[in-house]
């Protein structure tokens, strides 16, 4: 089974781009944040006409995620559990069936900038919320992972540049700090299970040529439960994908399951 999750910076806008990496990639199951769109305007059909179940959390103009499966799939659920006042489209799981049956979370985490202030305070308390649900997953004793954009540099080695994103909300001490916190509990982090050292990232800003400097840092990460790490067969980020025809500002990160 294999599984990338992938910030697309707007389905509409990125719909060529995001066409030819499915049919190229084939991945089993793409994992998307930042769909921009609600759910009546996904272009649902066009993904069902390639092969993929489509499943989506949408909302207007901004966040939004969205599971496309080449695998059966089932049980969905959307929004994070914890606020029932939180509006904002930024989770959804599902259960997807391979050989072995894998709970998939896909989610994009709050920025949180400016940090300190309101939106960063929203950014902790998800994460507060996403630690229950990492809680329940793991109780679960089933394959899970949880994946997407988590808007978390973990450490200095993911930023080429760490210094330039020290008050940043993405390299924030309490940020990483919450990240931990998460991935203490028993989770494996797919990609650095597999690779090691610096130099290896997942966005490069549009702004002041930052992928023609490989400016970039490692924010988009799979956590895997033990039942899910136990399948792990491989993990990689898909780098060249960010230097195609009007891409997105993040790349593809994968992982391989023996599922």
């Amino acid at each position: 089974m294999k599984i990338a999750t992938f910030n697309i910076n707007g389905v509409k806008a990125r719909i060529e781009a995001l066409t030819t990496w499915l049919q190229d990639q084939r991945p089993d199951v793409a994992l998307l944040q930042e769909i921009k769109s609600v759910d009546d305007g996904f272009p649902r059909q066009h993904f069902e006409d390639m092969g993929y179940t489509v499943e989506t959390h949408g909302q207007k103009g901004f966040n939004g995620v969205a599971i496309l499966s080449r695998l059966p799939i089932e049980d969905v659920a959307r929004g994070l559990p914890g606020d029932d006042t939180d509006d904002q489209a930024r989770w959804i799981e599902a259960t997807v069936i391979g050989d072995t049956a894998v709970r998939l979370c896909c989610l994009y985490l709050p920025n949180g900038n400016p940090a300190p202030g309101p939106k960063y305070d929203y950014k902790l308390a998800w994460m507060d919320r996403l630690h229950a649900r990492a809680q329940a997953l793991l109780a679960s004793e089933q394959p899970a992972l949880m994946a997407g954009d988590y808007n978390v540099i973990p450490q200095a080695e993911d930023a080429k540049r760490p210094e330039a994103w020290r008050e940043d909300a993405l390299f924030r001490p309490e940020t990483r700090a919450a990240f931990r916190r998460i991935q203490n509990l028993g989770f494996t982090e797919a990609f650095r299970a597999r690779t090691q050292g610096p130099g290896h990232y997942s966005f490069w800003d549009y702004q002041a040529g930052a992928w023609d400097r490989d400016d970039g840092i490692r924010i988009d990460h799979f956590l895997l439960t033990p039942q899910c790490a136990d399948l792990l067969a491989d993990a990689w980020i898909e780098k060249d994908v960010r230097g195609r025809d009007k891409p997105s500002d993040h790349v593809p990160v994968w992982v391989e399951l023996n599922a």
